[in-house]
């Protein structure tokens, strides 16, 4: 039985692991957790972020999908879609799913990411209740 999702892994060309670093720990605020050795060989890099983790593998031939992504919750979500605009990351919004606040973004590859608040937070939070 599924109990979590333990990560996800992105691709990313070989050799972008000072290009992705930035981005993952400055801009998106996450720590970079050391691969085991027998995995550190093949090059990419992993952070993380309170129980959230992201793989970024190398792989020759890089291609970054046009649709596929994680979804990552954030709350907070205006700033720290101003966070990501402050760095020069695109953030497009999109209201598409109900009860979600969301926008899109790319890391510095072009690896999509989705960032999404439940509305009920957002509205909490902006009529002055604590989440």
């Amino acid at each position: 039985m599924l109990t979590a999702v333990d990560h996800v892994q992105l691709a990313a060309p070989p050799g972008s692991e000072d290009l992705l670093r930035p981005f993952y720990v400055d801009v998106l605020g996450m720590t970079e957790i050391p691969k085991p050795p027998a995995l550190a060989a093949n090059g990419g890099c992993w952070f993380q972020a309170g129980p959230v983790q992201l793989h970024l593998g190398a792989e020759p031939g890089f291609r970054p999908s046009r649709t596929a992504h994680p979804g990552l919750r954030v709350t907070g979500i205006e700033a720290y879609a101003a966070r990501l605009e402050r760095h020069g990351a695109p953030v497009a919004w999109d209201d598409a799913l109900p009860g979600h606040r969301r926008f899109h973004s790319r890391d510095p590859v072009g690896n999509r990411l989705e960032f999404l608040e439940p509305v009920a937070r957002f509205e909490e939070r902006r009529a002055g209740h604590p989440v």
